[in-house]
């Protein structure tokens, strides 16, 4: 596997999140409070909405279309929703955010 540099952890605001053009569409990268990364497809499962654009809470991103609830480590839609993001391998080494070359990973 190949891992992408795609910038310093700190040009990802906390709670925020940076967008990166991958082979299937816009790849989020999300930064929590406590400075963890998770990478998902900029596309909500419910109707496409871009996570993006959304509200970060815990390890949860709400979709601004209609505030469906996504978990940031699986792309897993919060019950009652069904349905998930793919997810990308990310991860943070000397202080650069890290992405995954490879196909998007499948949901369970």
């Amino acid at each position: 596997m190949t891992w992408l540099d795609i910038c310093a952890l700190d040009e990802i605001n906390p709670l925020g999140s940076r967008i990166v053009d991958g082979p299937k569409g816009d790849i989020a990268i999300f930064r929590t409070s406590d400075d963890e990364v998770f990478a998902l497809d900029d596309r909500c499962p419910h109707k496409g909405g871009p996570l993006s654009q959304g509200l970060i809470y815990g390890k949860r991103v709400a979709c601004p279309l209609h505030n469906w609830q996504i978990e940031l480590a699986s792309g897993d839609a919060v019950a009652p929703d069904v349905g998930c993001a793919h997810r990308h391998q990310v991860k943070v080494a000397n202080g650069r955010v890290l992405l995954a070359v490879k196909a998007a990973a499948q949901c369970a």
